[in-house]
């Protein structure tokens, strides 16, 4: 995958992204988007649509219902995208933010729908219930790189899990471990002359808390069919490409208590020709990473129903 004649990559956010009346005003005005939104009721059992267009937002917001609410928003933006032909040629590459990863590998061949939602609503259980058991949190760290974000996690976790868990743009690397050990990092940021942010997540994603989920996460993935796609896709564990079945089940499970190599997967891509990045789903957070990363790419977003009227770059 050295070679792509199309320079545009497509990529797909995370949890946190989620917001009351996501992807309904699309709905509205997209058959292609709407069936998707169908679909997703049908295979869950439940009105997920709903959901995602009305709230409650504290039920959206839980980790077991952001989790495929974002994903099927996606597909759903996607699918409308598809009609519109706002893009010209097929992608050759595509890549999201943890979560992400599920929707990028879908849409680029290599899970089908209804694999790929089940195994997201899993994966949101999975974590919920992992969360639950362990008291966990998260911080976003201001002005520090690796090296110095690991001394401070070493000096804060006293005995207790605190690791970097997101590097997703220079001079923002997310914390995430025991919550006890998150308040000690918070106290101890302006030490080490950086900023420090508490977020409001369920728990220590991508940590080893995670531990639990991961375990269910190896067998519900042994259960899914995954076959080579059509697109290639960047794993957020590796920064490189998904090779395989056998390899994407391992980095899928082991991506849950590890952390998100956002940062050195755009700067691949970069380095690679790809000047055009497209944020697909609810949200601009990928975008305003983009921004970040690298300043001479070009930017483009899209995730409600007057993006879609827009000429792109």
């Amino acid at each position: 995958m050295d070679e792509f004649v199309d320079k545009t990559a497509i990529l797909f956010p995370g949890q946190g992204a989620q917001v009351v009346g996501m992807g309904r005003d699309v709905a509205e005005v997209s058959d292609a988007a709407r069936q998707v939104y169908s679909d997703a009721d049908r295979i869950l059992g439940f009105q997920l649509s709903e959901l995602c267009f009305e709230g409650p937002a504290e039920r959206l917001n839980a980790t077991d219902m952001s989790q495929p609410a974002i994903f099927v928003t996606s597909v759903a933006i996607w699918r409308a995208l598809e009609t519109k032909d706002l893009l010209g040629s097929a992608p050759s590459v595509m890549a999201g933010l943890s979560l992400g990863e599920y929707t990028a590998l879908h849409l680029a061949g290599w899970i089908g729908f209804e694999d790929a939602l089940q195994l997201v609503a899993e994966r949101g259980r999975l974590m919920q219930a992992a969360a639950e058991s362990a008291a966990g949190g998260m911080v976003s760290i201001m002005g520090l790189e690796e090296t110095d974000a690991l001394r401070l996690c070493e000096e804060a976790a006293q005995g207790e899990v605190l690791v970097p868990a997101n590097f997703n743009c220079p001079g923002q690397i997310v914390i995430s471990g025991h919550k006890t050990a998150c308040e000690r990092a918070l106290s101890l940021a302006s030490k080490y002359e950086a900023r420090a942010v508490p977020l409001v997540v369920a728990g220590a994603f991508h940590s080893p808390l995670m531990a639990p989920a991961v375990e269910g996460l190896k067998a519900a993935l042994s259960r899914t069919d995954i076959k080579a796609g059509q697109i290639g896709v960047v794993s957020n564990v590796s920064a490189d490409y998904h090779a395989g079945s056998d390899s994407i089940r391992d980095l899928l499970r082991d991506q849950v208590a590890k952390p998100v190599r956002w940062q050195a997967s755009m700067e691949r891509l970069i380095a690679e020709g790809y000047d055009r990045f497209v944020e697909v789903g609810p949200g601009r957070v990928l975008t305003g990473l983009m921004k970040k990363i690298s300043r001479a790419t070009t930017a483009l977003n899209y995730s409600n129903a007057a993006s879609l009227e827009k000429v792109p770059a």
